[in-house]
């Protein structure tokens, strides 16, 4: 009965110092789980960023609407107004018969720009850490904490000794 006693706790204290190594194991991989979650492309960061991208884009469309509405209205006058035509081909140098125009060499044409019809909005994509470098930390982290544990193991020996 002894014996399995002393043998049991021979077994307990192998299998906990053995255990204790895949802890080092197990930090690798919550460094590598948590860096993903934080910092990897489908991570915290890169969603906040890709929502602010969504807002940014949002906001373009509406202001593309609220062009788009304006130059209907335009096109509206331009089809079914004959003064708002009349004013337009006058600012591009146009005239009627009755109309004489009496030209200054040198000072060019008036031409105004009266509508903008928006700009192109390109989404920009989101800044995140490479999946290879959380995967060499995490590696690096593990194999740090592995060294760290051998070596207490190793200086207990030598004190035991």
């Amino acid at each position: 009965m002894v014996f399995l006693k002393k043998h049991w706790k021979n077994t307990v204290n192998l299998t906990m110092k053995a255990v204790k190594y895949l802890f080092a194991l197990w930090a690798g991989v919550l460094v590598y789980a948590s860096l993903s979650a934080i910092f990897g492309a489908m991570g915290l960061s890169a969603y906040r960023q890709l929502e602010n991208e969504q807002r940014n884009q949002e906001a373009n469309i509406e202001e593309l609407k609220l062009i788009n509405r304006e130059l209907e209205n335009t096109m509206n006058s331009l089809l079914y107004d004959r003064d708002t035509l009349a004013i337009i081909a006058r600012e591009k140098g146009f005239a009627t018969q009755q109309e004489r125009f009496i030209r200054i060499v040198g000072l060019g044409v008036n031409q105004r720009i009266r509508n903008f019809s928006g700009e192109v909005v390109s989404a920009v994509p989101p800044q995140y850490i490479n999946d290879k470098i959380m995967r060499i930390i995490a590696c690096c982290t593990a194999f740090t904490i592995f060294i760290c544990m051998a070596a207490f193991d190793a200086m207990r020996f030598l004190r035991e000794r």
